[in-house]
């Protein structure tokens, strides 16, 4: 008896066998167009819908982030919906570090500019300090990209922090070092990391 069973199952599964390839069939014909992938206007509109927004992106479109970019004649800036200083700093110092990574106007000046002017504010010392945990892996994803100017908004960024927050950074710096050293071969950067590893050690003492 069990061998007639063991008989009946590859059966079954032979017929189910014969049933799949007849399914991917009418998914297959659509296929033959070639001339679609060679078309670059026939990818473009897919590519530019189908890639969802950015978190920071989805965040300034539903006015989570509450400042925005007002363009001036020879320079842009930034108005606040309402006072930096009354802005709760979690989570929008962190929300304003991951945007650093953008590589699309407004959200490049928007989150640049928006991380520099919330830590000018008195007291962002005890504000970002708690945020370090959050803040580095941040600045450490923008000091990681390809792209050059994001790389230049991070380092910014990072020397921006370090001046806040000072010795605080110490025991963060080396998740950001080995993007830094990588870098430091570029003749672009060079210069600027090193003035950029001088601010970091003058404001994180001795111990840095």
């Amino acid at each position: 008896k069990m061998s007639s069973g063991i008989q009946i199952k590859p059966k079954t599964a032979v017929q189910k066998s014969k049933t799949l390839p007849c399914s991917p069939g009418p998914a297959i014909k659509p296929q033959p167009k070639p001339s679609d992938k060679l078309n670059p206007k026939t990818i473009d509109p897919f590519g530019a819908h189908s890639r969802p927004p950015s978190a920071f992106a989805a965040i300034y479109a539903k006015g989570g982030i509450p400042c925005r970019l007002v363009h001036g004649s020879v320079k842009h800036r930034l108005q606040w919906e309402c006072l930096p200083e009354s802005v709760p700093f979690d989570p929008l110092l962190v929300t304003l570090a991951e945007g650093l990574r953008e590589t699309k106007h407004p959200y490049t000046f928007v989150s640049k500019e928006g991380f520099k002017e919330l830590l000018m504010v008195e007291g962002a010392t005890e504000k970002a300090i708690p945020l370090l945990p959050r803040l580095v892996p941040a600045l450490k994803a923008a000091l990681a990209h390809s792209d050059d100017e994001v790389f230049g908004r991070g380092l910014d960024a990072l020397v921006q922090l370090s001046a806040v927050v000072g010795p605080s950074l110490n025991d963060h710096l080396k998740h950001l070092l080995t993007n830094l050293s990588r870098r430091l071969m570029d003749k672009k950067f060079k210069e600027k990391i090193t003035v950029a590893l001088q601010k970091l050690e003058q404001y994180g003492g001795k111990v840095s």
